[in-house]
């Protein structure tokens, strides 16, 4: 979306980097696919790391020789700030944006530091903003660029009490799959007991995705579900979704569809979390608004029951969420914002900010 953007301030930018297929039908020439970088906690990332290593060195040799214009680093910390660092440390001076950069909810200063010494912050969030400007570091806001790019339904009144349609959105990484698609799916089965009328839609990243999601339904004997591609064409018709903590939450609530969200992880990474991070929510809209807009049910709180009795507690009231929705995109800024992070990039490419 940002490249896109910047495309139309400068018909002439060229774009490459790493990634995968949206950034290929944006125009991209990539030079790596990510495809499977991903991974939950450090143990799950130990194998990958071999790999990764590698890779951000050859880049940052190959990002040195090319010399463009403007780097550009979204999320995925762990991997771009090594990159920025290595970057400086081979007497790469041109400039670099580093959009979501780490530790947005954490306060924590020694990242902030190291973000701020090597690349150019952008935060989607005021609660970084002023964290940042708190420790005398620069950085830029201009809202959340995804706010303006969904646009938000109107209110729906609740379905009849023997129906409704519902999505499930369990995620893409193999492990969320793993532990939140039996879960997802045997709450689906209870709640039909109450609404058997009810129906669920099915969406899937992409293709294996799919193929996974369809073999643990015809497991489980359900053989009424309907697959799609993609968060958007999950919620286009349901009434409310379940799904798994991450941006597909936020999709959900700028697009006005009342969500219940989920997240199981490892025992082992139960504790790693908590020794990093101490707040009370996980999803964005509840960070955001710092209170429980969407119902959070984490760990052995995400039983097929619970899930089920949140999600027809939704279901009879949609609009208690949906007033609140109205407050979250007001909260994270202007409609304009992924118009004036692409100008800004486009200004440092030029030298000019």
């Amino acid at each position: 979306m940002l490249a896109q953007a910047i495309a139309r301030i400068d018909p002439h930018a060229q774009f490459e980097g790493i990634g995968s297929s949206r950034m290929r039908e944006a125009g991209f020439t990539l030079w790596r696919d990510h495809t499977g970088w991903a991974s939950m906690g450090p143990l799950a990332a130990i194998p990958r790391i071999p790999k990764l290593l590698l890779t951000m060195l050859v880049t940052a040799g190959h990002i040195v020789r090319t010399k463009p214009d403007l780097v550009i680093l979204v999320d995925f910390g762990a991997f771009n700030l090594r990159l920025a660092k290595r970057l400086r440390a081979i007497g790469y001076k041109g400039s670099i944006l580093d959009v979501f950069p780490p530790a947005t909810w954490l306060d924590r200063e020694k990242p902030a530091r190291e973000v701020a010494a090597v690349a150019m912050p952008l935060t989607a969030f005021e609660h970084q903003r002023d964290f940042y400007r708190q420790h005398g570091l620069p950085i830029a806001y201009f809202g959340h660029p995804l706010a303006s790019q969904y646009t938000m339904r109107a209110s729906r009144s609740s379905p009849a009490a023997d129906n409704g349609v519902v999505a499930i959105l369990p995620g893409s990484r193999g492990t969320e799959l793993r532990r939140h698609v039996p879960a997802l799916f045997a709450a689906y089965k209870e709640l039909r007991k109450r609404r058997p009328q009810l129906r669920a839609v099915v969406g899937a990243a992409d293709e294996h995705t799919e193929r996974t999601l369809r073999e643990a339904a015809a497991r489980g004997g359900l053989n009424d579900v309907q697959f799609v591609r993609g968060t958007l064409e999950a919620i286009a018709q349901a009434d409310a979704a379940w799904v798994a903590s991450g941006t597909a939450v936020l999709e959900c609530a700028l697009s006005g569809v009342p969500a219940v969200s989920l997240y199981i992880i490892s025992p082992a990474l139960v504790k790693h979390a908590r020794r990093v991070y101490s707040g009370r929510f996980i999803t964005i809209p509840n960070l955001v608004l710092d209170r429980e807009v969407i119902p959070e049910l984490l760990q052995d709180g995400a039983t097929p029951a619970a899930l089920a009795q949140a999600m027809d507690a939704v279901l009879r009231d949609p609009s208690v969420q949906y007033e609140q929705f109205v407050q979250l995109r007001e909260a994270l800024g202007p409609p304009d914002a992924l118009e004036k992070c692409a100008g800004f990039a486009v200004a440092l490419a030029r030298g000019q900010a």
